[in-house]
């Protein structure tokens, strides 16, 4: 039996369409014509960021490969032991700013080998949610449009993003 919200869930989407498209006729704007011409320029927006996906990708599996990414976990795990905090949360606090899909695939294996009920796990589960993949972000976007000069910004949203795992991490300590 399908419930309510199971239904509704399965409408949104449509529903969306629906009402992007009557929103489109009532504000005379040719909807196809407009979808079209976004599909078009799809392919040259890859075109122009492929480079820079490509480069922070190899730049975060050469880190992986080259046994820096072991050694900046170990470091802060010495230098937080006092904290108790779990090596897998203190790997989830180095991958999240560099790659979502690499901090997606540890954090899988963070449940699978420490279990759900885990303090890596959820310690791991709040980090994912309150750090960004800075680097990854500021490839793509800068890249993209092409800002070389960033000045403060890798400092300050990396800053955000240690505040984001402090919290996250103080977070769980205290309802877990």
């Amino acid at each position: 039996m399908i419930t309510y919200i199971e239904y509704l869930s399965l409408l949104i989407i449509p529903l969306f369409i629906l009402f992007t498209v009557l929103y489109g006729t009532f504000k005379k704007v040719r909807v196809y014509d407009s979808f079209v011409t976004g599909a078009k320029e799809g392919p040259a927006i890859i075109l122009n960021i492929f480079p820079y996906l490509l480069t922070i990708f190899v730049a975060i599996k050469g880190f992986q490969a080259s046994g820096a990414f072991d050694y900046v976990r170990n470091a802060f795990y010495s230098v937080f032991a006092f904290l108790d905090i779990p090596i897998e949360a203190l790997s989830m606090a180095v991958m999240k700013p560099l790659s979502g899909s690499a901090s997606t695939a540890l954090f899988t294996d963070i449940v699978t080998t420490t279990g759900t009920d885990s303090m890596a796990t959820q310690m791991s589960a709040i980090i994912m949610g309150s750090a960004e993949t800075t680097f990854y972000v500021l490839a793509v976007y800068l890249g993209s449009v092409s800002i070389r000069k960033t000045r403060y910004l890798v400092p300050v949203c990396l800053v955000a993003d240690f505040i984001g795992i402090v919290i996250a991490i103080f977070v769980a300590k205290w309802f877990f």
